[in-house]
């Protein structure tokens, strides 16, 4: 499963499609569902223990550089926590895509993003090459 922020997640059996199989069919959406929901889960657990060690650790120093190196790590572990809560209301995006039957789909082009991808990726709304072609325009205005 994807490694977006320093969490570990739950190890999961690749899907073998059987020859033939319809692409998003029950099964399939049931493989994701279940990736999706294990991740959200893990996230979960990560902001609670975030929460608890914000509140065992915040001590008033008197040291400034000790306070100092604490607020800094306060940050970045907040900043952390932030982006795992983006990913949190992506990963409810994706689990409203199954519901809708819209999930493994290209948002841009309509083609199947395919099972690979998504197992890397469980919130992917592009194909590679659709998001390819994004990150190459993002670059050029970017520039």
């Amino acid at each position: 499963m994807p490694n977006t922020s320093n969490t570990q997640f739950t190890h999961f059996v690749p899907y073998e499609a059987a020859k033939g199989e319809e692409y998003m069919n029950d099964a399939q959406k049931d493989h994701f569902r279940h990736i999706l929901l294990a991740w959200k889960q893990e996230l979960m657990e990560e902001v609670d223990s975030t929460i608890h060690h914000l509140q065992e650790e915040a001590s008033n120093f008197a040291d400034p550089s000790d306070r100092a190196s604490q607020e800094e790590e306060f940050s970045l572990e907040l900043r952390t926590r932030d982006r795992e809560r983006k990913l949190i209301k992506k990963i409810r995006e994706a689990m409203e895509r199954i519901e809708e039957d819209d999930y493994g789909y290209c948002d841009t082009c309509g083609i199947e993003i395919g099972i690979r991808r998504l197992e890397a990726r469980p919130t992917a709304t592009m194909c590679i090459d659709c998001k390819t072609l994004a990150e190459i325009k993002e670059k050029q205005v970017g520039s």
